[in-house]
């Protein structure tokens, strides 16, 4: 009969040369480990209108950064046709979800439409953070969702603006105000803004109407304006877009030389006209920097997992002066 012999010796001496070769084998540092990440994280940006030159630049300042922090996060930059294109928007949110992105960073078409697929990723366990535009309170508690906002004060901004303009008129002239989208918490900010300004100073505000944030639309309501109110002495424009817009509709009118336009967001067409005075002023949420105050705030938030807090960020009031 053939007989086996015990086999655990050699099992021992093959664990003992195992042991020993997986000892002395140099762990590769890119591998990922219990103190090590598997990956960077991901950041998506979703912006407003890329036709408007502000999220132009907003993006280029994000790509800017990334790459300038390349080894501690990816970026997907998006953005919409135009300013109006809100389900566009909400399909990006829903396209950043299935991707399963870290987080995302967004300024958001609507205050309130956005908030329910933002609760989504959140839910998904995705950091959200609101710049540009803030959600609408109510909407958010609707949701039970606590997002915060990275931005300037809006109204404060627009303020500065309606104040300077004030300085260049007298009481009792007329002014119109061209809002930007009624659905949007910073449009609503600005009018309330410039409408503190103008009350202030006892300026007669003959009409607000809304641009929808678009030069073309603008450019339509402003003609209106001035037809209707020949004596008119400015025209507020909630964002430079706009203020482009009315600039072209008083020189058609042959009156850019007695109608000052004012604008918010300082982007290079409006500087321009700033220097062939056809604008008086307009105001710097800082483009550049607005998304990437948003991405490094993701980054806090899920590096720290603290719980989120509103920040506010710089806004100035740029005039020929500024620009010189």
């Amino acid at each position: 009969m053939l007989k086996f012999r015990s086999s655990k010796p050699v099992l021992v001496c093959i664990a003992v040369i195992c042991a020993s070769v997986a000892g002395c084998k140099k762990r590769d540092p890119a591998a990922p480990s219990a103190a090590q990440p598997a990956s960077k994280p991901t950041i998506a940006l979703v912006m407003k209108s890329l036709a408007n030159e502000f999220f132009l630049t907003m993006e280029n300042g994000a790509r800017d950064h990334q790459k300038l922090h390349a080894a501690e996060y990816d970026l997907i930059a998006n953005g919409i046709k135009d300013e109006q294109d809100v389900s566009r928007q909400v399909a990006l949110v829903e396209q950043m979800i299935a991707q399963r992105v870290d987080a995302i960073v967004i300024a958001p078409a609507d205050s309130k439409a956005l908030v329910p697929v933002c609760k989504r990723a959140m839910d998904d366990g995705i950091a959200v953070v609101n710049i540009d535009n803030k959600f609408d309170s109510g909407a958010l508690a609707e949701k039970k969702a606590k997002i915060p906002f990275v931005g300037p004060d809006n109204r404060k901004g627009a303020r500065l603006a309606g104040e300077y303009l004030a300085k260049k008129l007298k009481a009792g002239d007329p002014v119109a105000i061209i809002e930007g989208a009624p659905n949007a918490f910073n449009g609503i900010q600005r009018k309330l803004g410039f409408e503190d300004a103008m009350n202030a100073a006892g300026m007669k505000i003959v009409t607000s109407q809304t641009g929808y944030w678009e030069m073309d639309k603008a450019n339509q309501v402003a003609s209106s304006i001035l037809t209707e109110h020949p004596q008119l002495k400015a025209i507020l424009c909630a964002n430079d877009s706009m203020a482009l817009g009315a600039a072209a509709a008083l020189r058609a009118a042959g009156r850019q030389d007695s109608v000052i336009v004012v604008g918010f967001d300082n982007i290079s067409a409006v500087q321009q006209l700033m220097k062939e005075g056809k604008v008086l002023c307009t105001v710097d949420q800082h483009a550049d920097k607005l998304a990437v105050f948003g991405i490094e705030y993701a980054l806090e938030m899920l590096k720290t997992r603290a719980a989120p807090e509103d920040r506010e960020t710089q806004v100035d009031l740029i005039t020929p002066d500024t620009l010189k």
